[in-house]
């Protein structure tokens, strides 16, 4: 039996889920992107009706937080005034959509065209989501997603079931997309209103027609500047109001991505704000770590207060996942090394998940920095 809760659904802005410190208002930017005064009216609503602090997800969605009861109706006037508000909780569960940050018109029209076939899907797990990956090489192949749509080596688009590295060449998206979603409910992949595409295909169950290998992926990319604009990350993915009113102005375009970091379209130089990373070697964009107490109820231990103490510590090119509790939300997949928050202390996990078998129990945090700070200390 698990010791933490495990809610089945994302938090959404007409949904929104109880946390430590009040709501979790989830936006999702409509097709990926939010203009100047979407941005500012966002980091005007944090102020004004929650506690100031965003959270970029890792489905590149922003995240709220501090809204009560009494204050999140007026949220979603001032936010729905923006144009960023469904019409009702199932079309907003619905826009599961990843796109990439790095696009051309062509792949802003495939967002609107797969933006509204995800209305007429079948009913699909909470966490079911799609990755619209158009650029010549794929870049969001580490995202938790589904179905993902990309291009070939010539470039033609293809649509591939998450876990299997060949994909179906597309004819129509919206047509196909629906087609390979009724695929997966009617191959069984869904169990008590859960399941996930890559969990289908392990089991050897593939849609017909995938024959087509995606474009050789690019690296995850880091803080630095790029032909669509300024990218700029922030430590554990938290932005404070102010920073996003802030970089708003410098861009004509800001669009979210799910490595929790921005793309500030336009932008020619890299901002000198406090509070953004901008420098790719810097250690704490090596530490994936969750909300962790007080933050979140669930939470066993101060997670980025450990992660902040760590960073300078950590081995070059170490990469390190400390979680609040076992369930692992901040990084569900394995781990090089995961810290796993118990309440008498952290359990040290190698190559797995939060919940995976610990190789040692129960490590105080002094004890960990301690090892880190000692001459010649090995990896964790």
């Amino acid at each position: 039996m698990t010791a933490w809760e495990i809610k089945g659904w994302c938090p959404g802005a007409l949904r929104p889920m109880q946390s430590g410190d009040g709501l979790v208002v989830r936006i999702r930017p409509p097709l990926g992107r939010l203009t100047p005064q979407q941005a500012q009216a966002i980091a005007q609503a944090a102020k004004t009706h929650g506690n100031g602090i965003i959270d970029l997800s890792a489905r590149a969605n922003l995240q709220l937080r501090g809204v009560t009861e009494v204050s999140h109706p007026r949220l979603i006037d001032d936010l729905r005034a923006q144009n960023l508000i469904d019409p009702d909780i199932e079309t907003e569960s619905l826009r599961n959509l990843i796109v990439t940050p790095f696009r051309d018109a062509e792949t802003t029209q495939l967002a609107a065209t797969l933006t509204a076939a995800l209305t007429r899907m079948p009913k699909l797990p909470g966490k079911f989501g799609f990755a619209l990956d158009t650029g010549p090489r794929p870049v969001l192949t580490q995202a938790s997603v589904d179905i993902r749509v990309e291009r070939s080596p010539d470039g033609r688009l293809i649509l591939r079931p998450e876990g299997h590295p060949l994909g179906q060449s597309v004819t129509d998206l919206a047509q196909d997309a629906i087609a390979m979603a009724n695929w997966f409910v009617q191959s069984g992949g869904i169990t008590n209103g859960r399941g996930r595409m890559a969990a289908l295909i392990a089991k050897g169950t593939v849609p017909p027609g995938c024959t087509l290998a995606p474009a050789e992926p690019l690296p995850t990319p880091t803080p630095g500047l790029y032909p669509d604009g300024a990218l700029v990350a922030l430590a554990f993915g938290q932005i404070q109001a102010e920073t996003l009113h802030a970089l708003a102005a410098l861009g004509h375009e800001i669009r979210p991505t799910p490595w929790r970091m921005l793309l500030i379209v336009g932008a020619t130089e890299l901002p000198a704000i406090p509070g953004l990373i901008t420098d790719p070697s810097d250690p704490i964009l090596r530490i994936t770590a969750c909300t962790g107490a007080p933050g979140c109820p669930q939470a066993l231990g101060d997670t980025r207060t450990l992660a902040r103490k760590l960073a300078p510590h950590l081995a070059a090119a170490q990469s390190l996942h400390i979680s609040g509790c076992a369930k692992g939300c901040a990084h569900p997949s394995a781990a090089e090394t995961t810290l796993t928050a118990t309440g008498q202390g952290y359990d040290l996990i190698r190559n797995g998940t939060a919940h995976d078998t610990p190789s040692q129990r129960n490590l105080s945090p002094q004890a960990i920095l301690d090892h880190l700070k000692a001459p010649n200390a090995p990896h964790l």
